[in-house]
């Protein structure tokens, strides 16, 4: 029979299966998170797109450069020590620290972060746009990205671009920097081990990944070679889509941290002195994804129709109150340049003459695709409401985050409701996402939010990509402000809520704090008060 704590140990993790006498509190030396985590569809850093896998990333892996904790506008060394900017502002040359190591014993080199760039890049996978803006393709990456020493290491971009934009891109999940040597060991057919690197970990940070099991959990052990010292040996974390069993296995000390607890909840929770609630105003917008494939959804009229069914003020009060709040822009608050305006709000009558205007008064129907899970199923429910008092009939159909996903990434859906996070601190972030799609065939390399909805605006798609070469700060942030209200008027993707995210912790734990974007929410600084 399994103990209680070989039991924490395995990916089963039935402790809320123990009867309630058997139950205790997490060993001091592992830290038990609950959340939702079936977005995750795969933990190799150049292939891993979602929140959650966002999240571990940047608790395996290490970068170059880090956001500064003290100042989100200003970037700090990470695994580099020094770097430079070319006059051109095309050449960045990185020095390396020279104590860095793998979790493997490793040193890291700067043959390792060549590889990494260029393995991005060659596998096409769905965050090699963030460095294959630069003008970085398969063919041309070997040139363009070089060791050039053991410790250093030289990017040399298509065209000049704001330094500062380049820098923040390269504290991207997706410039994460992997082990040469121990991934090609376990390639595969020419995938540069993909298949290997999606389960399993070869990086130089806090934890390494020992287990992952596809909507059911993670389990990551400290890397005692990692100079973050992490103070707690292991992260569980189990898939846990009901808050209610979040809330209760927290209270009986089967977890530390619960995650994804709804509004009601939480205001139950103030003033508990036996937990704490940490909250941070993340950069994750909920958004609608129409996709203007369908004829219907084609038409401009028809997307400022639903934009303006949606009562967006009722969604936050009565559905997501104290966790997300309306947002209309693309760029979330806090990011530089982002508009707190809402020009949309709950009108009806405008929204059926607009619909009329575009020759379907009498409506139609569509299919809405959304996450199982809460606030996502009851925001879609209120939508489908909303667009049923204006003709629009709408299906909903729910399934695990990662579906929803997969199904919107391949262009198969006709509506759906997704979160995008913002993968580094500059505004082209998401600007890129949202408006830029150059090339809209089915094979096109750049498979941005604006691609996968068939959306292609040529004007803001080369305005957004000029803005990351104009180099004046003050200009380019009123560039960005000027494409957010275009956006907003031209775009078939209306941006609904933006997070702010809560998560219950027992008073044991010290040190969690949650991250604006998900790679900044780390668990090395976390301890027990216990332990």
């Amino acid at each position: 029979m399994l103990s209680r704590r070989q039991l924490l140990a395995t990916p089963a993790l039935g402790a809320a299966l123990l009867p309630a006498a058997a139950r205790a509190a997490v060993p001091d030396t592992i830290l038990a998170i609950a959340r939702q985590i079936d977005d995750i569809t795969s933990l190799d850093p150049h292939e891993s797109f979602e929140a959650s896998g966002g999240e571990l990333m940047g608790n395996i892996y290490d970068r170059l450069l880090a956001v500064d904790p003290a100042d989100s506008s200003q970037v700090v060394g990470d695994l580099a020590e020094s770097w430079e900017v070319g006059d051109d502002s095309r050449t960045f040359t990185f020095r390396l620290k020279p104590d860095r190591l793998f979790a493997s014993g490793k040193p890291v080199t700067a043959e390792d972060v060549a590889f990494s760039f260029q393995r991005l890049i060659r596998l096409q996978k769905a965050p090699a746009f963030i460095l294959g803006q630069f003008g970085l393709t398969p063919e041309n990456v070997g040139q363009a990205v070089q060791a050039t020493a053991p410790r250093t290491v030289t990017l040399r971009i298509g065209s000049p671009r704001a330094p500062s934009f380049v820098l923040y891109c390269l504290n991207a999940n997706a410039a994460s920097i992997v082990e040469k040597a121990e991934v090609l060991r376990h390639a595969q057919g020419g995938d540069l081990g993909n298949g290997w690197l999606r389960q399993h970990s070869a990086g130089s940070g806090a934890y390494v990944l020992r287990d992952w099991r596809a909507s059911e959990s993670v389990i990551l052990e400290a890397n005692p070679r990692s100079p973050a010292n992490p103070h707690l040996k292991r992260v569980i974390i189990r898939h846990a889509p009901d808050s209610a069993a979040q809330l209760l296995q927290l209270r009986q000390g089967d977890i530390d941290i619960a995650r994804n607890l709804s509004p009601d909840q939480i205001r139950g929770l103030e003033g508990d002195d036996t937990l704490r609630l940490v909250r941070k105003e993340r950069a994750f917008l909920l958004y609608l994804g129409l996709n203007e494939s369908h004829p219907m959804l084609g038409r401009a009229q028809v997307a400022q129709a639903i934009k303006w069914a949606i009562d967006y003020e009722g969604i936050e009060r009565n559905l997501v109150h104290g966790t997300w709040s309306v947002h209309q822009n693309f760029l979330p608050a806090g990011m530089p340049g982002a508009l707190d305006d809402k020009p949309f709000r709950h009108d009806p009558d405008k929204a059926r003459a607009l619909l009329q205007e575009a020759g379907v008064a009498d409506g139609f129907a569509i299919t809405l695709d959304h996450f199982s899970g809460q606030p996502h199923s009851d925001i879609a429910q209120a939508i489908q409401a909303d667009l049923g008092a204006i003709g629009i009939r709408v299906n909903l159909l729910s399934g695990e985050q990662r579906q929803v996903i997969t199904k919107t990434r391949a262009r198969q859906h006709e509506a759906a409701l997704l979160y995008w996070g913002s993968d580094y601190y500059d505004p082209n972030s998401n600007a890129q996402a949202f408006l830029v799609n150059p090339d809209n065939s089915d094979d096109s390399p750049l498979k941005t939010v604006a691609w996968r909805n068939h959306w292609q605006n040529e004007a803001l798609s080369q305005a957004a990509q000029a803005a990351t070469r104009e180099v004046d700060t003050a200009r380019r942030l009123e560039i960005y402000r000027d494409l957010q209200r275009r956006f907003r008027e031209l775009s078939p993707l209306p941006v609904l809520l933006q997070q702010q995210e809560v998560a219950a912790t027992r008073r044991v734990v010290q040190g969690f704090e949650l991250g604006g974007v998900a790679y900044r929410t780390l668990y090395a600084p976390v301890r027990k008060s216990g332990g």
